[in-house]
């Protein structure tokens, strides 16, 4: 080998090598099949090439890349272009191997295949290759196909190269042994970092369809919250990706990698796994009186026997009067009893209405209750007159806002101290390891009055107050949940705005997904039409006043 010769292979090797660590770094499949096509087309000097793989059942190769630089020819891959081509099978319909087609020969005997001239070779069928020639006014000649083994030595894949040509002059010549060497070369370590790749992408599918497994849980056991594990995430990217387009603002400099984005969607996806230990009766509570059921059945039964108590009363009454008939005695006795039936239906009335806690409840509403409560009594079934309401019906029904009391809403706040703890005891890989500290902030404030840690703004990461803003608006505005309906776009952005003056959320993120329009794109994605109403330019102002 001359010196020329020796410094081109050093070249060569030295390329090599920057291929083989240059593969092992990159995450993305297709991105990854066409760097090996390149890669090997580029230091064997080749025209053209094709990258398959084999089938899961390995009875054939699949087209995954195709190359042919002279004809612009580009398939396959992140190209958009799809190879319109019927796979190879491995082997014939009676079993024997398929040795007639170059790559299933190479796949099959673990061979590497090198091809002077294809339409003088013999003992291959290249008529597939003629026709293409025939069809584009190329030349196919020298073949080079290489089988891509990993390190268990199973076959994932052929890479076959065509018309090497002559780095100066262009004309088209033979695979070199060197050129062999390093193809196989860079198929051993291709087929490693592919394998590895493949093994990262099943794990990860394998973690997320464990987290949807989680969620799915959370779903069966109410359909109240399985929704919001999904819209949430999805949101949080949408808010996300907006904050990392930012180009002005304290935002600026915030940006993220594949990795960070795939890290913060599974900080969404998992931001209240901790539900799965919550009380179904407690997700699900739609009425201040509801546990297993709604206890207000039980009220409106002693109202219906205060209702019968009256009339007997009267009754009686009545029928003291006899046998004397007295006309006017009879009405006389009769007036109360309307008023006090009158009473009793308003008095019940007021409480079903109270049970709904459906808007916040005024103080002179819930004085009202308690004091239901001391005026009356019922017979029960013992005959015993007693306390018309329960202790733990009036702390219920005087509930100011919503349906749960302060131990159901501990219990409900409890589900983030859950979360945390579940996920601070997985063994995150380097890449995911903030999935706890995104997943656990979103019921923090900026003003550091929120839980279960009362972090303040400066303590959050930019990721966390992220899930924070998505989980609330998605509360905000779902229209799944048991004791209310969804807000339109106007009302829950005046809220936020509220919300934001109150310490309780970022205001830069807050600026950001109102002049970036994240709510909108959201709500057309996910919101019945019917909340889409026009939002006034003041609230819109509002949101985006420092």
């Amino acid at each position: 080998m001359d010196k020329k010769s020796s410094m081109d292979l050093f070249r060569r090797l030295e390329q090599l090598n920057g291929i083989g660590a240059a593969l092992s770094r990159e995450r993305d499949i297709d991105r990854l099949l066409e760097n090996i096509l390149e890669a090997a087309k580029t230091i064997t000097g080749a025209d053209g090439g094709t990258l398959y793989s084999v089938t899961d059942d390995h009875t054939a190769l699949r087209f995954e890349i195709m190359r042919t630089d002279s004809l612009g020819i580009r398939l396959g891959g992140t190209t958009g272009n799809p190879i319109d081509l019927p796979m190879l099978p491995l082997r014939h319909a009676d079993g024997s191997p398929n040795d007639t087609l170059v790559a299933a020969h190479a796949a099959i005997h673990d061979q590497t295949v090198n091809i002077t001239d294809a339409y003088a070779q013999e003992g291959f069928d290249f008529s597939g290759t003629r026709a293409f020639d025939v069809r584009t006014g190329y030349r196919s000649k020298s073949f080079l196909t290489v089988p891509m083994k990993n390190h268990d030595r199973e076959l994932i894949g052929v890479l076959q190269l065509i018309n090497a040509r002559d780095p100066v002059t262009g004309e088209v010549m033979v695979f070199s042994d060197a050129d062999q060497s390093l193809a196989e070369s860079l198929a051993s370590q291709a087929a490693i970092a592919l394998t590895n790749r493949l093994l990262i992408s099943q794990l990860e599918k394998l973690f997320e369809s464990f987290v949807t497994l989680i969620n799915l849980a959370i779903d069966e056991k109410s359909p109240y919250t399985g929704g919001h594990c999904q819209r949430v995430p999805a949101l949080t990217m949408m808010l996300a990706e907006a904050a990392d387009a930012s180009q002005q603002g304290p935002l600026a400099a915030f940006s993220m990698t594949e990795r960070d984005r795939y890290e913060l969607k599974m900080a969404g996806l998992l931001h209240d796994c901790g539900k799965i230990t919550t009380p179904v009766h407690v997700v699900d509570k739609a009425t201040k009186l509801q546990t297993i059921y709604d206890r207000i059945g039980l009220v409106d039964t002693r109202f219906e026997v205060a209702r019968r108590d009256a009339e007997l009363a009267v009754l009686r009454q009545q029928l003291a009067l006899r046998p004397m008939v007295d006309e006017a005695a009879e009405t006389a006795v009769l007036a109360p009893l309307q008023q006090a039936l009158a009473a009793i239906d308003a008095d019940r009335d007021f409480l079903r209405k109270c049970n709904q806690g459906s808007e916040a409840m005024a103080p002179a509403d819930q004085q009202r209750v308690r004091e239901i409560a001391a005026s009356r009594q019922w017979r029960n079934p013992q005959g015993v007159q007693t306390d018309f309401l329960t202790a733990d019906e009036v702390e219920n029904l005087t509930i100011r806002s919503g349906t749960l009391n302060q131990a159901e809403r501990d219990t409900i706040n409890h589900h983030i101290v859950a979360t945390i703890k579940m996920l601070e005891t997985l063994p995150w890989p380097r890449h995911l390891k903030n999935v706890p500290e995104y997943a656990g902030g979103h019921h923090e404030r900026m003003d550091g009055k929120g839980y279960p840690r009362g972090l303040t703004r400066e303590q959050m990461s930019v990721q966390a107050r992220i899930v924070g803003v998505a989980d609330i608006f998605e509360a905000l505005t779902a229209a799944d949940r048991p004791y209310k309906s969804g807000m339109p776009l106007s009302q829950a952005l005046a809220i936020m705005c509220r919300m934001r003056d109150n310490g309780h959320i970022d205001p830069d993120l807050f600026e950001v997904f109102v002049r970036d329009g994240v709510y909108l794109r959201y709500a057309q994605a996910f919101l019945d039409p019917a909340q889409l109403d026009e939002v006034p330019q003041s609230v819109v102002a509002q949101a985006l006043a420092a």
